[in-house]
């Protein structure tokens, strides 16, 4: 019986997967869901979120792949204790990643949602340009990604510091870190980027008592999940120019509803959940170097830790 490997998510992307298992695992019998071949041959899954009656359905499986970076999507309880859980990290996320947090950041230090106001209303005004240097974001989150995040803000000049629950250690960048050190964190926040992992005690933390220890007048940038978000709490703050703008990649939820009030708020810019994507090439390569991992009984990489849920 050969062993095969599922892909449960967007069939598009799947057909590269397919491409790419053909050419680098030929061994491998790889199927696009709703495909699966002898189910008790599946040996290894990648998916957005599982299946129905995972464990009834791929009763032999050894390996479940997100194919995001994060997890929060998934009801933990739902994979069984004895198969690895495993979160993707692929250069490819962390580079788009860069690339979104760098334009919005700068699409607000250089006062784009104004210009964008002025255009719609014929209005021609110069406002003031600052240098980078002048200009402190502040990242929620100092994992893979936001440290990356903050490597790339640091490279264009920007004054960056960075929060997490334990402490790091990165090149240019104040760290902060724990429950004590976060309202300093947020007093010296002018952008607040959010990219922390979607947790219960994560869960809304973009809320008013949080919006109030910003700087008066600064920015937003939610490209965490959109249930950190309090939008009651953005739309006040926003009222009352306690945060001058935001840009919002994440919703809850997800596509908002077209009569929300985020769709056409003047201070609001807003992307459909693109920030970063995983990209085929270097997602396969990653995938099978886990799948050698496991099977010579080495450390994998991303490997979800159930209890912290990221």
């Amino acid at each position: 019986m050969a062993t095969s490997f599922v892909y449960k998510a967007d069939p598009e992307r799947g057909r590269d997967w397919s491409r790419l298992f053909a050419e680098k695992a030929p061994e491998l019998a790889f199927s696009i869901w709703p495909e699966t071949g002898d189910p008790e041959a599946v040996r290894y899954l990648a998916m957005w979120q599982p299946p129905e009656n995972l464990a009834e359905r791929f009763p032999n499986l050894e390996l479940a792949f997100s194919i995001g970076a994060g997890v929060d999507q998934f009801d933990l309880k739902a994979i069984p204790d004895h198969v690895p859980l495993l979160r993707m990290q692929e250069p490819g996320i962390a580079a788009t990643m860069q690339e979104y947090v760098a334009m919005a950041v700068l699409a607000l230090h250089r006062n784009l949602i104004d210009y964008i106001g002025q255009q719609r209303s014929a209005t021609w005004q110069a406002l003031r340009v600052r240098p980078a240097s002048q200009c402190r974001v502040g990242i929620l989150g100092l994992g893979q990604l936001g440290t990356s995040v903050a490597q790339r803000l640091t490279s264009l000049g920007f004054a960056c510091h960075g929060w997490s629950r334990t402490r790091r250690h990165l090149e240019g960048v104040e760290c902060f870190a724990g429950d004590d050190e976060l309202t300093t964190f947020l007093s010296k926040s002018q952008v607040l980027v959010c990219l922390l992992p979607l947790t219960d005690r994560t869960r809304g933390i973009l809320n008013a008592k949080l919006f109030a220890q910003l700087p008066y007048g600064a920015s937003l940038v939610n490209v965490g999940r959109g249930p950190h978000l309090v939008v009651s709490d953005l739309l006040d703050a926003l009222e009352r120019g306690q945060l001058s703008a935001a840009v919002l990649d994440v919703f809850d939820p997800e596509p908002l509803p077209a009569d929300h009030p985020l769709w056409h708020h003047p201070r609001v810019l807003m992307t459909p959940h693109i920030a970063s994507m995983t990209q085929p090439e270097g997602a396969v390569d990653m995938v099978l170097d886990n799948i050698a991992r496991h099977r010579e009984g080495r450390e994998m990489i991303g490997l979800v830790d159930r209890q912290r849920g990221y």
